[in-house]
């Protein structure tokens, strides 16, 4: 019982608001689906493009942004910058809590000032039921103990009819659905020295996932306010533990890849201090150096997009300098 409490209230806690769930259909149509102007869309710089409700065999269908730069050209080649809860990114005036990452004005200034490669942001909303399901690192659960996987296989019961893990399959939509068209419709690098991922709080944990799993397709990823415990935080948690031994196995190459993580002291990110000597013990471990790899402390910020859109500029800074 208290394990099925602990992720209901988390599911409530950290979904972001979003668009309806729709229904997902059987395949995917095979004509081009083209990206259109977005011109509701309060930005500083650039240009949003979105797709209302792009089709997948594998996850709920949902809107996508395209962030473009200023003067965008196809006549050159850009870096790809995929984001978790895209609905959060750009403008404050849409968002459920008024709050955003200020994507737009820190990459714009970032790239005017020739401190980082162009690049464009491919951002994907979430669904606000099926946040958690597909943000968490599913193969994490394979770290668990028989005793703590029964503990939460009766806990996901509790949830609702037809929940389950879904990560995987959020990763399968963004590498087999949405990079492909996103590399034959926009002039992007299509390798993975100019492919990233960026997330907070469950998005953290997926960017960190998506760089294990597809080490290949991506070469960095930037996981901001990492959320470790894997649901509320409580005391003798199995999840952190089991996500840490993931990772600890699965670190992609760090000769060709960098990782970032940063975590406040604040709100929830109090419960993120604990578990940040373990990450750069691991990191550390496994060849990663202060060239590759970031654990970043920031005292005193919170567990929102306020504080997050106070520090882009680090992460940014780091994968695509």
């Amino acid at each position: 019982m208290k394990y099925s409490i602990i992720i209901l209230v988390f599911l409530l806690t950290f979904s972001c608001k979003t668009e309806q769930k729709k229904s997902v259909p059987q395949e995917i149509k095979t004509e081009k689906v083209y990206f259109k102007d977005y011109p509701h869309a309060q930005l500083e710089r650039g240009k949003l493009l979105r797709l209302d409700s792009l089709p997948s065999k594998y996850i709920t269908p949902r809107p996508v942004d395209i962030w473009l730069p200023e003067n965008y050209s196809k006549d050159k080649k850009y870096a790809v910058l995929y984001m978790h809860d895209g609905q959060m990114l750009f403008d404050a005036t849409s968002t459920w809590n008024k709050q955003e990452w200020k994507v737009d004005e820190w990459a714009s200034k970032l790239m005017k000032e020739n401190k980082i490669k162009d690049f464009i942001v491919v951002a994907i909303h979430n669904i606000k039921e099926e946040r958690w399901q597909d943000l968490f690192p599913q193969k994490s659960f394979e770290y668990l103990s028989d005793e703590d996987k029964t503990l939460i296989n009766q806990q996901k019961n509790h949830i609702k009819e037809g929940s389950k893990l879904n990560g995987d399959n959020y990763l399968k939509f963004l590498v087999e659905e949405l990079k492909p068209m996103v590399d034959s419709e926009f002039s992007v690098y299509k390798n993975k020295e100019n492919t990233f991922v960026m997330g907070s709080s469950m998005g953290g944990l997926m960017s960190m996932y998506a760089i294990c799993e597809y080490p290949n397709v991506f070469g960095g990823a930037a996981c901001i306010s990492t959320h470790w415990p894997g649901a509320m935080p409580i005391d003798n948690n199995p999840l952190p533990w089991a996500i840490l031994k993931y990772m600890e196995a699965n670190l992609p190459d760090p000769m060709s890849h960098k990782m970032y993580f940063d975590y406040g002291t604040e709100t929830l990110d109090k419960y993120y201090p604990k578990y940040a000597p373990t990450v750069t013990k691991i990191m550390l471990s496994k060849g990663y150096n202060e060239t590759n790899f970031k654990n970043l402390k920031f005292e005193g910020t919170n567990h929102s997009e306020d504080s997050w859109n106070q520090r882009l500029d680090v992460p940014l800074t780091f994968l695509l300098k």
